[in-house]
């Protein structure tokens, strides 16, 4: 399952995408809170669920829980529900948002559909998920070419018949450390990341020099046609070492860092501010 962050009325929906059901689970508590305004939507939630079960209600009853990102960045169990049985819950919900909220969780799901049959709808959905959490479209422009050239790179290990998973991660791993000099995970440490992504958290130059190690490490196995798990990890160090050479060229003409604490949140408030003294 793909977890996603879906947007209605500025306000965040966690939500899993149940690929072999072609499906969305979504998040009862935060459509709980944006339903009720609760202030406590976890409380309201429990003492719903609770009179429903008293009244046999079915729904209640088939609600999955699945682990999702909480706010302090644990990944923790959460009642989640598909769309036909959240249509059923909210009509125990009094609401004026009822209607809207309806409208627009049917129009997610018709989004996602129509996304399997056309590509480019989900770019276009991720680019207007970009611009809305309020990145620069310079940045948006960016990450969209890194995802596509991280899709090569990973295509490119499937043929080979690596596996997702330990595998793709090591040699991510290899291509991150080799370039930037820290691990993934020591990475996100040194931008204060969780289960955040990233990517979605490099600046400009980090993200160029990222998808620089990708594309060259994708180049070279397609000419070297590497056989072993050995052969890929010389590959991934080869193509960290091009972008790695590149970082230092640029740090000693600038005198500037590449790699940076700076994560999303800071950017962004930066730019809000940019904006605001504008």
């Amino acid at each position: 399952m793909k977890q996603e962050i879906q947007i209605f009325e500025d306000k965040k929906v966690r939500t899993l995408w149940n690929e072999t059901e072609e499906e969305w689970y979504f998040s009862i508590v935060d459509i709980v809170a944006i339903l009720t305004d609760s202030p406590n939507p976890q409380v309201y939630w429990r003492v719903l669920k609770k009179r429903l079960r008293d009244e046999g209600n079915e729904t209640v009853t088939i609600c999955n829980g699945l682990k999702l990102i909480a706010p302090d960045g644990k990944m923790r169990l959460t009642d989640v529900a598909n769309l036909q049985q959240l249509f059923r819950l909210i009509q125990s919900i009094p609401s004026p948002k009822a209607e809207p909220f309806k409208i627009w969780m049917a129009e997610v799901a018709k989004q996602r559909l129509d996304q399997l049959q056309d590509p480019e709808l989900s770019i276009e959905q991720a680019m207007l998920d970009y611009k809305r959490l309020g990145y620069s479209d310079s940045w948006i422009n960016q990450r969209l070419k890194s995802i596509e050239i991280r899709k090569d790179l990973t295509d490119e290990w499937k043929k080979h018949g690596l596996r997702e998973g330990l595998q793709f991660a090591t040699l991510t791993d290899i291509i991150t450390k080799t370039w930037s000099g820290k691990t993934t995970k020591e990475y996100k440490q040194f931008k204060g990341l969780k289960k955040e992504n990233l990517r979605d958290n490099m600046t400009n130059k980090e993200l160029v020099l990222n998808m620089l190690a990708e594309l060259s490490t994708k180049e070279i196995s397609e000419t070297t046609n590497p056989e072993t798990i050995t052969d890929h990890q010389n590959i991934a160090r080869q193509g960290g070492e091009i972008a790695k050479n590149a970082r230092l060229e640029l740090e000693q003409k600038t005198g500037k860092k590449v790699v940076t604490a700076f994560n999303a949140k800071q950017t962004l408030l930066l730019n809000q501010d940019d904006s605001q003294k504008g």
